[in-house]
């Protein structure tokens, strides 16, 4: 199994915070779109290290597959074959009123947007007209002084970020990948979200190793007392900020605790954060986040995703040192292979 972790902060931070993720042992890093761009860091991982890179995700709605469709381009160079184009739709909301961008039926852009980007690539690496027509998007010209220079590797695997129905078919249907929220259970990934991906997957006549699935891990991590309660407190307010978005409700109803995503709207709604993580007990935390020692989280990484994903980023929302990333990437690969 591999395992990848999130690199964020200062650009000018970025190639050693990535030498020293690759140093921990991790296989690959992936970036988040938040409070800076998502894609700058992973130009500067794939010139200062070894790693896999990837976004988990980047908005593709507010972007045009042209200009993804060159980013995937010259990442996929720079890192000699090392990246993947992970893509999510965000809610309306933000895609309307933060981006100023179009929201009309996410399924149906987000679906041409994969299919744009895959004619685009391509056309730049066989020389054919650029026509591709859709609904939401429309590309048809191409002309040479725009193609950029050949490389020897295949266009960058594309991963779609998908929670709904519709969207998580949608990644059976057209996509290299599902990157799966970390607010998630393996039970919804066994009841929910698995069957939808063999539904896509079906409907098009293709083959289940056609999709990687790509799970992101809340993991609560800790070798003594004062890093789990250290762990314990970052997890808990990580998973109360989720839970209290109507978006993911659904991971909560499967087990009968939809009364906690209310309560945790109506704290957030009224400035309460600090009582948020109180609402999340044991059994909420055990049944979505994987808690222990290295050892144990090792362990019950593989039983969790043995068989489901070979790949898995692990989220670790508390300080902790590096020497903890190291043991608990080595453990999963101790456990799981």
């Amino acid at each position: 199994m591999k395992v990848d972790f999130g690199v964020h902060g200062h650009l000018a931070d970025v190639p050693d915070r990535a030498r020293a993720l690759e140093a921990a042992g991790v296989d690959g890093v992936f970036t988040f779109e938040a409070s800076s761009d998502v894609f700058l860091p992973l130009a500067l991982v794939a010139e200062h290290t070894n790693l896999f890179c990837y976004s988990n995700v980047a908005l593709a709605l507010p972007r045009s597959p042209m200009h993804l469709a060159y980013l995937g381009h010259d990442l996929q160079r720079l890192s000699e074959g090392r990246t993947a184009l992970g893509l999510g739709s965000q809610i309306r909301p933000h895609i309307e009123k933060r981006f100023s961008a179009r929201w009309d039926r996410p399924v149906g852009q987000m679906r041409e947007v994969i299919e744009s980007i895959r004619a685009i690539h391509h056309c730049w690496k066989s020389g054919e007209q650029l026509d591709y027509r859709g609904e939401h998007y429309t590309f048809t010209l191409m002309t040479p002084m725009f193609v950029p220079q050949p490389h020897a590797w295949d266009p960058p695997p594309i991963w779609l970020g998908a929670l709904g129905p519709q969207m998580t078919r949608l990644a059976g249907e057209v996509a290299d990948g599902i990157l799966v929220h970390p607010f998630h259970t393996r039970r919804f990934l066994e009841e929910v979200t698995i069957p939808r991906l063999e539904d896509g997957i079906g409907a098009v006549g293709r083959s289940r190793d056609d999709v990687v699935v790509i799970p992101t891990v809340l993991t609560c991590a800790y070798r003594n007392e004062e890093e789990r309660e250290r762990a314990l407190r970052g997890v808990r307010m990580n998973l109360a900020f989720y839970g209290s978005t109507p978006a993911y409700r659904a991971t909560l109803e499967m087990h009968g605790w939809g009364e906690i995503q209310a309560e945790l709207n109506r704290l957030t709604k009224e400035g309460r954060w600090d009582e948020i993580p109180a609402c999340i007990d044991d059994e909420v935390l055990h049944t979505i986040a994987l808690v222990g020692t290295p050892v144990e989280i090792g362990r019950e990484m593989a039983v969790r995703y043995r068989g489901v994903a070979a790949r898995v980023g692990l989220s670790m929302p508390y300080q902790h040192g590096d020497d903890l990333l190291a043991e608990v990437v080595s453990e999963i690969r101790v456990a799981s292979s």
